[in-house]
């Protein structure tokens, strides 16, 4: 049986890169995207010693023709065309997204709302669309939300309405999809450390750092993990909504720190 294609976005860090690793592994062929090409290629060549075939393509996910052409690029690469016929995109791992700034929101900057919201909203959404048309019955779409799309916590506004789109988009895409047996999952992680912190603070690393003191957090090969278990269920099996966190996180807003 040949390799199913999966195309995962944001794949050159964090949980993107953990989870191309870890479905190159466990039997995928994977088509990678993001913003930053040196790396990219970095994670796809590890990818292929693991077996994989893997094809890259760099674009920012906010720019929905540069989107649409990366797809088609990507699926002409893999021989994957439009409708039911032939091989299908059998996942989309719809990862890219980020948090820049936390401040009250009347103190927030434009660009960084643009930034979060173009990315994580509008991004997700071109990227979805672009992917669909190649996608068959029994092929899964996972979108990476957050816990910050299910509870609002200081400082984190804008951010915080963006994964709760995707929340919402999450369960809009799961109606829109049923008939034609496209299957839709949501994965929520709580307190993770990956680059997420230091993109939120703009490098700033003692800050990004101060964020998992005290606890152990999540970490990209935890999501990974649940990525590959949702892709994995039965035809029959959807796994809808997925929350995960740290056995010392209860909430958004409940941590327990050891100090």
């Amino acid at each position: 049986m040949s390799r199913p294609w999966v195309l995962i976005s944001g794949a050159s860090s964090g949980f993107g890169e953990a989870t191309a690793k870890l479905l190159a592994s466990a039997g995928w062929n994977l088509l990678l995207t993001s913003r930053r090409e040196e790396r990219l290629q970095s994670v796809a060549q590890e990818c292929v010693t693991l077996g994989a075939s893997v094809h890259v393509e760099v674009w920012d996910m906010r720019d929905r023709e540069a989107t649409d052409c990366g797809v088609r690029t990507l699926m002409q690469a893999a021989g994957i065309s439009e409708g039911e016929g032939g091989t299908p995109l059998a996942a989309l791992v719809n990862n890219a997204g980020l948090a820049v700034g936390k401040g009250p929101f009347d103190e927030g900057l434009d660009d960084d709302w643009n930034r979060m919201l173009d990315t994580n909203v509008k991004g997700l959404l071109f990227l979805a669309r672009a992917c669909v048309p190649y996608m068959h019955s029994g092929s899964r779409m996972v979108n990476m939300g957050s816990i910050a799309g299910k509870q609002v916590y200081a400082g984190g506004n804008v951010y915080c309405a963006s994964k709760h789109a995707v929340d919402a988009l999450s369960q809009a895409m799961r109606i829109d999809l049923v008939d034609r047996g496209i299957g839709v999952s949501q994965i929520c992680p709580g307190a993770a450390e990956t680059e997420f912190s230091v993109v939120r603070f703009k490098g700033d690393q003692e800050a990004a750092d101060a964020v998992y003191q005290g606890f152990d957090p999540l970490l990209a090969q935890d999501i990974a993990e649940a990525v590959e278990f949702v892709l994995s269920r039965p035809p029959h099996v959807c796994v809808n909504d997925l929350v995960i966190m740290p056995t010392a996180q209860a909430s958004a807003h409940h941590l327990h720190r050891n100090t």
